[in-house]
């Protein structure tokens, strides 16, 4: 219900909060399009109406730019529309991820597929999902993404336990737990929202017991999948260390408006200069205790042994 952006989400999805100048949304059904999936089926709730209208006609608007002669407005209006053959879903009671995949089955059918979240957004220039096709079907298989985060912050994630493979990005997931202390993880690789599912995933969501908060866990199945017999195929991990915007959290949220702000053609240049100037004027504010240290270039993977 995007709680955390709350009075902007009262009457607004928080997947049509922009993020510059286009909707959170749009930029992960236009990964799914760059990766060759154009069939975009979205699982939505109350008042969402939003996330149809945006990747519908507005013909009214369009008459008026066209009007104007505002041509390139008008491609963006059109981009949208023509962007994917989208359609929609209800998931109806919010019941967890799993009950909201387990609602795409009459659409999928028998096919494998994606699931893409709507609060990571990955850059365009880092192709995840591409690389998870590739692997999904060379080793017909399901693939989850994985990213290494701080230990400190595994329990915001599911953690995978894993055992490497013959390529370096790619792991066999041996187990999943659902957002575990420190203490509890089996390492510090955790779930991002991106997937390619085989549609065996259905049978077992099927009976998947709600589990963390009393919701249908994904991960659950996930883990159902990885200690199933060998003609499942198992679990992989694809190990991502490209870009990832995660918009599910205000402060992220806006580093992620200034990173995408920063390295745009169009609004780059200016932007940056602006963003040091504003950047100094601050530091000569911030007392040196509150001066937080340059992030690390890399997180070392933990994979605890048992």
């Amino acid at each position: 219900m995007g709680t955390r952006f709350l009075p902007a989400t009262k009457a607004m999805p928080k997947e049509m909060l922009p993020v510059v100048d286009t909707p959170a949304i749009q930029y992960v059904v236009q990964e799914a399009v760059d990766s060759g999936l154009h069939d975009v089926l979205l699982v939505t709730g109350r008042n969402k109406n939003a996330l149809e209208n945006h990747f519908d006609r507005a013909a009214e608007l369009e008459s008026m730019l066209e009007k104007k002669g505002d041509v390139d407005k008008l491609a963006k209006v059109n981009f949208s529309t023509e962007l994917a053959d989208v359609h929609y879903v209800r998931q109806g009671d919010p019941k967890g991820l799993g009950h909201a995949v387990l609602r795409a089955r009459p659409h999928v059918g028998n096919e494998s597929f994606a699931v893409l979240l709507g609060d990571d957004i990955i850059d365009q220039r880092d192709p995840l999902l591409t690389r998870m096709l590739d692997v999904a079907e060379k080793r017909h298989t399901t693939v989850v993404a994985l990213l290494e985060v701080d230990p400190s912050q595994i329990h915001l994630y599911g953690a995978a336990s894993v055992e490497t493979t013959d390529e370096a990005d790619v792991v066999r997931i041996t187990g999943l737990v659902e957002k575990p202390s420190a203490e509890d993880a089996p390492s510090n690789y955790a779930i991002i929202g991106r997937y390619v599912l085989r549609p065996e995933i259905f049978n077992v969501l099927e009976h998947t017991q709600p589990g963390k908060g009393g919701e249908i866990q994904l991960t659950d199945a996930l883990q159902e999948l990885a200690e199933g017999p060998a003609w499942l195929g198992g679990v992989y991990g694809v190990i991502f260390r490209g870009r990832r915007y995660d918009t599910g959290d205000r402060l992220d949220y806006l580093k992620s408006i200034v990173r995408i702000a920063a390295d745009r053609e169009d609004l780059g240049p200016d932007f940056r200069h602006w963003l040091i100037g504003y950047a100094g004027s601050l530091s000569e504010e911030i007392p040196a205790s509150e001066v937080l240290p340059e992030p690390s270039t890399g997180v070392i993977p933990v994979i605890k042994q048992h």
